[in-house]
C-alpha cells in the first residue's frame, strides 16, 4: 500500500482557473449579454481567432452550453444560439424560485458578518446605478448579491444545479424591457433581501427570494406578450 509522505501533505499551489472554464464563462456573458444574438450560428472560426483558442476546447465549452439550454447543436451544421420562449421561462422560473428559496435558508444558517457587510456594500452600488438609470452595471451587481447569497450557502450541489440553470435566468433578464414602477419594485424587493440577510431569517429570506424570482417572471412574460416579433 502506498506510503503518504510529508511532501504529498504539503501545501501546494492552487491551479489558475482553466482555460475551459473562462472559455466558457466568455461565451455565456457573450450570449446573455446579446452580442450572440437568439437564431444566430455560433461563428466558430471566429471566436476561435479571437480568443486564441483551437475549436476542441470551444466545442467542448459549447456542449455545456447546449447543456444549460443557451444554444443548439446540430450535426455537421454547428451550433446556433437558442430562442426564448415562455414555455422554457414557465418551466424554469419556479425551479429556479426554489433553488432561490433554499439558499437563502442555508446562508442565514452559515453567512459570516464579513460576507454581510460586502453584500450590503454591493447593494449600495447597485443601488446608485438604479438611480442613474443604468440597467447593464444594475443586472451585473444584481447577479452578483445572488450569487454571494448562494457562495454562503456552502452547498455545491445546490450551486451546481442552480448554475446549470441561471444562464436562461439572466438572459431573460436582459431581454425584458422593465417599468420604472416595477424597477422600483424590485429595489424595495432587495432591501427586504438584505434586511432579512442581516437579521439571519432564513424562512422570511427563502419567502422573499422566491417571491422577488416570481416578479422577474412576470416581466418576462409581460415583454414577451408585447413584443413577440423580438422574441
Amino acid at each position: 500500500m502506498p506510503t503518504v509522505t510529508d511532501d504529498m501533505l504539503a501545501e501546494e499551489p492552487i491551479v489558475r482557473r482553466s482555460l475551459h472554464d473562462e472559455l466558457l464563462d466568455r461565451l455565456r456573458r457573450m450570449i446573455v449579454d446579446g452580442e450572440l444574438t437568439p437564431g444566430e450560428k455560433v461563428p466558430e472560426k471566429a471566436l476561435c481567432a479571437r480568443f486564441n483558442v483551437s475549436r476542441t476546447p470551444l466545442r467542448e465549452a459549447l456542449k455545456v452550453l447546449a447543456s444549460e439550454g443557451l444554444v443548439a447543436l446540430e450535426p455537421n451544421r454547428g451550433a446556433t444560439v437558442t430562442r426564448l420562449t415562455a414555455e422554457d421561462l414557465e418551466e424554469t422560473f419556479p425551479i429556479m424560485g426554489a433553488l432561490e428559496a433554499v439558499s437563502g435558508e442555508l446562508a442565514c444558517a452559515q453567512i459570516t458578518e464579513e460576507e454581510i457587510a460586502e453584500i450590503r456594500a454591493l447593494h449600495e452600488e447597485m443601488v446608485g446605478h438604479y438611480r442613474r438609470g443604468e440597467m447593464k452595471p444594475y443586472f451585473a451587481l444584481n447577479q452578483e448579491i445572488h450569487e454571494r447569497i448562494l457562495d454562503a450557502a456552502r452547498n455545491q450541489t445546490l450551486a451546481t444545479i442552480y448554475r446549470g440553470l441561471a444562464g436562461r435566468v439572466r438572459r431573460a433578464r436582459y431581454l425584458a424591457n422593465m417599468s420604472a414602477e416595477r424597477w422600483a419594485r424590485a429595489v424595495a424587493e432587495h432591501e427586504e433581501i438584505l434586511a432579512a440577510l442581516e437579521a439571519r431569517d432564513g424562512q422570511r429570506l427563502a419567502r422573499i427570494l422566491k417571491r422577488h424570482l416570481a416578479g422577474k417572471l412576470q416581466t418576462i412574460r409581460e415583454s414577451l406578450m408585447t413584443e413577440p416579433e423580438a422574441r
